[in-house]
C-alpha cells in the first residue's frame, strides 16, 4: 500500500482511469497512512466510511466511462470549510462540536467532480497564527522533525494541518486558506507545492471567515502539476459570494508547459533584508539563474512600500476578524458558557471559547477600529495597502512575474518564538503583500537549509494570471529537481 500513498494526483487519475487500480484501493491506502501517521495531528476528523463511500461511487462512474475532473482521488480538506454533515470547528474549541448544515462551494466543486473526503485537517484557531500550535486540538508536527527531536518542528500555519499531510504522504492533495502567507509558508516548510489564487477565483462561501478582504482557498500537493488539477476543481464563479469573480476557469492542469523562454521575471529589491539567512539569498539567486539558463530575462524592480506591509496586514486583518468574530457569543450555535446575564454570558463564551491568539488580534482589531483610532490606525492602513497595489501595478509594466524566498527561515521548534507575536508575526514577511494587493502566488521547494531542512522559493503574478506562474513555478521544479524526503516516509 506504501506505493499507492506515494501517487500524486495526476499519476493516479491515469492509473484509476486505466483502471490499473481501484478507487477504494487508493483510499484504503490513504487511510491506513492517516492512522500509521497520527502522532503528525494533521486531522481533526477522520472521515473513513464516508470516504469509502465515496471511493466506491466513484469507481461504479468510472467503470460507465463517465467521471469527473478528480474521480475517485482521496484529498483532505482544511477544517475551515464548512462541509454538510460533518464537524467544521476551525480549529477552536468555540465550534468543537459544530456540524454545517450546508456544504462549502469550494468542497462541493470537488465532491462534484468525484473527490473523495479522507477528513478535515487541524489548523491554527480560525487560521489565526504562522505555525499551526494555536489549535484548540493540539499543535501539528511537521513531517521533517529528526527522529528523537525535543520539541519538534512546527509546519508553518495556518494551514499545518493540509501541508503536513501532503508532506507525510497521508493524503495526496489538500484544501487550504490563505490570508497572509496561511498556504505558501507551511508549504515551504514542509518541502511541497502551495499555491494561493488570485482574491477572488475560488469562493469564499462556507468558509470560516477570519478577514474577509484577504482570505482565499488554495491548493496543496506534492507537484506543481498536482496543486494546478486541484486548484482548476476548486475554482469558479459563485453567485453567493460577491467578491468571486464571473471568469471561465482556465484549463491549468492541461495547459502547463513549464515554458519561460522571453519571460521576464523581476526581483524585488525591498525584499532583500537585512539580516536574512544567507541560505535564504543563496537560493533566491540560485532559483534566478535557473530561470535566466531556461530563456528568462531576470530585471530589478522596485516595491517600495513593502516596508510598511506587515504592519498594514496587522491592522487590516485584526479589525477585519474582531468583526467576522462577533458572531460566536453563544447564542446560535457552538459553545455557550452560562453566566448572571446576557452580557456575563457573552464574555464567559467568549473568554473561554477563544484561544489566547485569537483573543489578542480580536483586542487589537477592536481598538483599531475604535472612536479616536479608526482615522489613526485603520484609515492610514487601507490607504497604503493601496500604495501596495500600485507598488506592484508598476511593477508588472516591466515583469511577468516576480520571484522571491517564500519564508525567511526553515521550519522552527514548537515553542521556538511562542512568546513573541511580534517574531511569529515576521514569518508572513515575504508573503502578506499578495494578500493585500489580491495576486495569485505559489512556493515550490527549491533547497534545503544547511540543518536539511526544505527551503521555498516563491513566484507572484498578475491577477488573473495563475497560468503564467504555474509556469513558472514548473520550471524552477524542473530545475531544483527536489527528491528529499521527510524521516519515514514511504520510499519510492
Amino acid at each position: 500500500m506504501s506505493e499507492l500513498a506515494r501517487l500524486g494526483l495526476v499519476e493516479a487519475r491515469a492509473r484509476l482511469r486505466r483502471r490499473e487500480i481501484s478507487a477504494v484501493e487508493l483510499t484504503r491506502a490513504c487511510l491506513e497512512a492517516m492512522e500509521r501517521g497520527r502522532h503528525l495531528n494533521a486531522f481533526i476528523t477522520e472521515t473513513p466510511d464516508r470516504a469509502l463511500a465515496m471511493a466506491e461511487a466513484a469507481d461504479a462512474r468510472l467503470a460507465r466511462g463517465a467521471g469527473g475532473l478528480l474521480e475517485g482521488l482521496p484529498v483532505a480538506v482544511k477544517d475551515l470549510f464548512c462541509t454538510a454533515g460533518v464537524r467544521t470547528t476551525a480549529g477552536s474549541k468555540i465550534l468543537a462540536n459544530f456540524v454545517p448544515p450546508y456544504e462549502s462551494t469550494v468542497t462541493a466543486r470537488l465532491w462534484a467532480e468525484g473527490a473523495v473526503l479522507l477528513g478535515k485537517t487541524n489548523l491554527d484557531e480560525f487560521a489565526m497564527g504562522s505555525s499551526n500550535t494555536t489549535s484548540a486540538f493540539g499543535p501539528v508536527i511537521n513531517p521533517w522533525t529528526p527522529p528523537g527531536r525535543e520539541p519538534p518542528l512546527v509546519p508553518g500555519g495556518s494551514s499545518g494541518g493540509s501541508a503536513a499531510a501532503v508532506a507525510g504522504f497521508l493524503c495526496p492533495a489538500a484544501t487550504g486558506t490563505d490570508t497572509g502567507g496561511s498556504i505558501r509558508q507551511p508549504a515551504s516548510f514542509c518541502g511541497i507545492v502551495g499555491i494561493k489564487p488570485t482574491y477572488g477565483r475560488c469562493s469564499r462561501f462556507g468558509i470560516v471567515a477570519f478577514a474577509s478582504s484577504l482570505d482565499q482557498a488554495g491548493a496543496f500537493a506534492r507537484s506543481v502539476e498536482d496543486a494546478a488539477l486541484l486548484l482548476q476543481a476548486m475554482a469558479g464563479f459563485d453567485p453567493k459570494d460577491g467578491t468571486s469573480a464571473d471568469l471561465p476557469v482556465p484549463d491549468w492542469s492541461g495547459g502547463l508547459s513549464g515554458r519561460v523562454k522571453g519571460l521576464r521575471i523581476g526581483i524585488p529589491r525591498e525584499y532583500r533584508l537585512d539580516g536574512m539567512p544567507a541560505e535564504i539569498e543563496a537560493l533566491w539567486a540560485k532559483g534566478a539563474d535557473w530561470l535566466r539558463a531556461q530563456g528568462a530575462e531576470l530585471v530589478e524592480v522596485s516595491l517600495p512600500h513593502t516596508r510598511y506591509a506587515l504592519p498594514t496586514y496587522y491592522i487590516v486583518a485584526p479589525a477585519e476578524a474582531s468583526s467576522n468574530l462577533a458572531r460566536y457569543d453563544g447564542m446560535r450555535y457552538g459553545l455557550r458558557v452560562p453566566g448572571r446575564d446576557l452580557v456575563d454570558t457573552y464574555k464567559r463564551t467568549r473568554g473561554a471559547g477563544f484561544g489566547a491568539e485569537v483573543r489578542r488580534r480580536i483586542l487589537i482589531g477592536t481598538y483599531v477600529l475604535s472612536a479616536g483610532y479608526y482615522d489613526a490606525y485603520y484609515l492610514k492602513a487601507q490607504k497604503v495597502r493601496r500604495k501596495i497595489v500600485q507598488d506592484f501595478e508598476a511593477a508588472f509594466t516591466r515583469c511577468d512575474a516576480l520571484l522571491t524566498p517564500t519564508a525567511p527561515s526553515a521550519a522552527f521548534a514548537i515553542g521556538e518564538k511562542s512568546d513573541d507575536p511580534v517574531s511569529m508575526y515576521l514569518n508572513d514577511v515575504f508573503t502578506v503583500t499578495v494578500n493585500l494587493a489580491g495576486l495569485p502566488g505559489i512556493s515550490v521547494p527549491a533547497g534545503v537549509s544547511a540543518s536539511g531542512l526544505p527551503l521555498g522559493l516563491q513566484v507572484i503574478g498578475r491577477p488573473w494570471d495563475e497560468a503564467t506562474i504555474l509556469d513558472v513555478a514548473r520550471a524552477l521544479e524542473e530545475a531544483a529537481a527536489f527528491r528529499a524526503l521527510p524521516p519515514g516516509a514511504p520510499e519510492a
